[in-house]
């Protein structure tokens, strides 16, 4: 009846640890998905309204099609930076914001190559956090390598880069075909051309190690992520173009990721 007695006690002990435990789990998590959201939140308030200028008639005197493509890349150089300024003041080592219109992906970029994931658990205040900051692979040259590959994380409440992996659904790509990624120097749209599901511990395609590719290798490239697309876009990318490779965690695998690539639309 004592070694009842005592079990009893015992379990009951381990029962109340488990649940203080899980509580103030919880209670932590629920704090920084709080003050990640009112964080960027925060961030996005900075980001100034800017638009290329347009006069009614391109064709007069100064008009966009009297521009050489010098003075356009000037002008929106300036207009990025009047733009995301104020963020990169802040914090360096800010490279660019991401967004994808009708999801949360909506977030400043960053990129540190000596310390390559520090954003992986860090706020864009460089204070600790479980949701990250999505950053840029550290071998990527913003504005001169052909593939920028950013990652970003699965949270469970759904913000980061979570709403990546619904690019399964086809329907869901028909109705968010395209990718805004906007540097320091430029304003960059870029439409999908393709989606996929990866395991990392099997297959041997490093698509996020090909940042310099000659025409053969670029090629190459596009072979192996079409041999791994979910469905056809019928967009497609050649030699010259820029790509935008965005990855996130995915559980089909083990070790899965969820990939999608897009080019930039001139």
């Amino acid at each position: 009846m004592k070694k009842k007695k005592l079990l009893g006690i015992a379990l009951t002990v381990v029962f109340t640890v488990s649940f203080i435990v899980s509580g103030v789990m919880f209670s932590r998590q629920y704090r920084d998905a709080k003050a990640s959201t009112e964080a960027f939140e925060e961030l996005s308030g900075l980001v100034t309204d800017t638009e290329l200028p347009v006069t009614d008639d391109p064709t007069e005197a100064g008009g966009p099609a009297e521009l050489a493509e010098e003075e356009i890349l000037a002008q929106q150089a300036a207009l990025a930076y009047e733009k995301y300024g104020t963020l990169y003041e802040q914090n360096r080592d800010f490279v660019g914001w991401i967004r994808i219109d009708g999801t949360n992906v909506d977030y400043p970029v960053m990129q540190t190559p000596d310390d390559p994931d520090y954003y992986l658990k860090h706020a864009f205040d460089r204070s600790r956090s479980s949701y990250g900051v999505p950053y840029v692979e550290e071998s990527c040259v913003i504005g001169i390598s052909n593939n920028i590959v950013i990652y970003g994380h699965h949270m469970k409440n759904g913000s980061m880069f979570t709403d990546l992996c619904r690019y399964a659904d086809e329907d869901f790509y028909r109705e968010h075909p395209l990718i805004h990624f906007d540097t320091l120097s430029s304003f960059g749209e870029y439409e999908v051309v393709a989606a996929f599901r990866f395991d990392a511990d099997s297959e041997t395609f490093r698509y996020n190690e090909c940042f310099a590719m000659d025409e053969e290798e670029f090629i190459e490239f596009m072979k192996e992520v079409h041999a791994r697309e979910l469905y056809d876009t019928g967009v497609e990318a050649r030699f010259g173009d820029r790509l935008l490779t965005l990855s996130t965690c995915e559980y089909t695998y083990k070790n899965g990721r969820f990939v999608v690539v897009a080019r930039k639309v001139d």
